[in-house]
């Protein structure tokens, strides 16, 4: 691990509301790292921005009577509200739409083009007779030429994960009708070309995971296609070519550039040379596994493309998709949960230790189930944690006037807890590293319920022999606890902290005091209180009533 990092998640779309599926796959896994990070004493920036070009925008924006600048303004806002509720804590939020992008965007096209990298070619494309106008990709849907999976869009089989070179039965999805063909003149970048680079770099960064490593290496051996980077459309990145006006420049050309403007803008506002930290730090891109091929093949070939100006990723974690009580998360079917939504019925902690609870490191698909959340909640965050908090200093409270006492001589008990505190960073900090934010986490509780068979074996209510020690070694275990919590659940571990009588943020304490018995004998505590509040069956029973209909 360097001592920089610069963390970025997938960018948020501006068109529509952040909703639960958005956040557990990339940003909160995001989030949870770069706060571990910065225990740790990493240098770390959370950067990320909001997608804002493409035709989906154009149209929505035309239908509301807006400009398409003042349409994303206002998704870039709310999405950014959103996100803070959850307790996502970007460094910086930015747009794809920024004149730094735009102007950094150019930049790489032209040093591409300089090296030979991109070329014009004419092409046949979908034209709407009905809707007079060229079809972009996420305009034309059809059967995938690979898998033959129905209704995918031209740009990207989301049963496959591959990109169709042209796609089968293609209808508008405007309109439903079948387009036609017509000619128009395009710019291609010769993808093809770095085939060897990319595998080669593939096989050498050992930070990926294995499994996507190798279906994108099978990809690579099956023969890639060079990659059209043009479109038909006024909103988006301006092709910097006299001859190219009235095109731009595709999504998937420009949005990932962002990662690197956005970061180097916001270095270089605080006064630090963008460029070289960047070259410096450990570069995390997390996404969700609908968009490998963009992030494993597009992103490396473009950088590769310009002498790896700036350097390729080291991480790029992958993680499945969210479905929603066993079904595919759809707001059209208003079958989802919006962010904004959820945190108007339980505290952001809740959803926070849930979604990471069930999340692996894997590309499986993971299922919201509203009775599997209220069980962990009620029986491991509340049952387990919030039940051994409580005890540990509300027994302090009740029993030694909230101080903590000199502890006596310790027992084998004794010992085996303390060991417990003493190895308890290293158990958490080297799955974390591993990106196993899910293991960690049952680390920790797994750690809480020794501590609750401890002080239920050890008896203190009885005031036996043991007792100091007792109380003792489980208030200093509540202590390395808040720490442990901050990058899951920011909020409680604050809570958690100031109840122990400690002052300032919890954030500030480094990582590595986890492991340290630091209170010591006559320490006074906070007043306490219970942490959460159970979640009742009738209103997990109105949620789910909720789902599927219309608001």
């Amino acid at each position: 691990m360097r001592n920089r990092a610069i963390v970025t998640s997938a960018l948020p779309y501006s068109n529509g509301e952040i909703h639960i599926g958005h956040v557990a796959s990339t940003y909160l896994p995001a989030d949870v790292t770069t706060r571990f990070l910065k225990q740790k004493g990493v240098d770390a920036y959370y950067i990320c921005a909001s997608d804002d070009y493409g035709t989906p925008i154009l149209i929505q924006s035309e239908k509301e009577g807006k400009s398409p600048e003042d349409y994303v303004a206002f998704w870039n806002k709310r999405d950014y509200e959103d996100f803070s509720a959850f307790n996502i804590d970007f460094d910086f939020f930015y747009k794809t739409s920024s004149p730094e992008n735009n102007e950094f965007v150019q930049y790489v096209f032209k040093k591409l083009q300089d090296a030979g990298h991109i070329y014009e070619s004419e092409i046949i494309q979908f034209y709407c007779n009905n809707d007079k106008k060229f079809l972009p990709d996420r305009y034309v849907l059809g059967t995938c030429p690979y898998c033959k999976a129905e209704d995918q869009y031209s740009d990207l089989c989301e049963q496959c994960g591959r990109v169709p070179e042209e796609i089968d039965n293609p209808k508008c999805s405007i309109c439903g009708q079948t387009p036609v063909k017509e000619k128009t003149k395009h710019y291609f970048y010769k993808l093809k070309n770095f085939s060897d680079k990319l595998y080669k770099w593939l096989d050498e960064n050992q930070n990926l995971q294995k499994d996507v490593k190798k279906y994108v290496q099978n990809w690579i051996k099956s023969g890639l296609i060079d990659w059209d980077i043009t479109r038909d459309i006024s909103w988006g990145v301006p092709i910097p070519l006299d001859e190219a006006k009235g095109k731009v420049l595709y999504g998937w050309f420009d949005n990932h550039l962002a990662y690197i403007s956005s970061a180097i803008k916001f270095l270089n506002d605080k006064g630090i040379d963008g460029k070289e930290f960047w070259n410096s730090a450990d570069i995390y891109h997390f996404i969700g596994k609908d968009i490998v091929y963009h992030h494993f093949l597009f992103l490396p070939a473009m950088r590769l493309g310009i002498g790896e100006e700036y350097k390729l990723p080291d991480y790029i974690p992958t993680r499945g998709h969210l479905t929603l009580e066993s079904k595919k998360i759809s707001k059209s079917r208003n079958w989802y949960i919006g962010l904004k939504e959820f945190l108007e019925y339980y505290p952001t902690d809740y959803l926070r230790f849930y979604l990471v609870s069930i999340n692996p490191y894997s590309q499986d698909d993971l299922n919201f189930d509203w009775d599997q959340f209220a069980t962990k909640i009620n029986s491991e965050l509340i049952g387990n944690l919030g039940n051994f908090v409580n005890r540990a200093l509300g027994f302090t409270q009740k029993s030694f006037d909230g101080k903590i006492p000199k502890p006596d001589a310790f027992d084998d008990a004794d010992k085996e807890s303390e060991q417990k505190i003493k190895t308890l960073a290293d158990d958490i900090g080297k799955l974390m590293e591993q990106n196993h934010l899910d293991r960690a986490l049952k680390k920790i509780l797994e750690f809480t319920a020794h501590f609750n068979q401890y002080f239920q074996h050890k008896e203190p209510w009885k005031n036996g022999p043991g007792t100091n020690s007792c109380v003792f070694l489980s208030v200093n275990a509540v202590r390395s606890l808040a720490i442990a919590l901050y990058s899951f659940l920011p909020e409680s571990s604050q809570k958690i902290w100031s109840q122990l009588g400690l002052d300032g943020n919890v954030s500030k304490q480094s990582w590595d005091s986890i492991s340290e018995i630091v209170l010591v004998e006559n320490h006074k505590l906070g007043s306490s209180s219970p942490l959460f509040a159970k979640v009742e069956d009738v209103d997990i029973k109105k949620y789910k009533q909720k789902l599927g209909t219309k608001n």
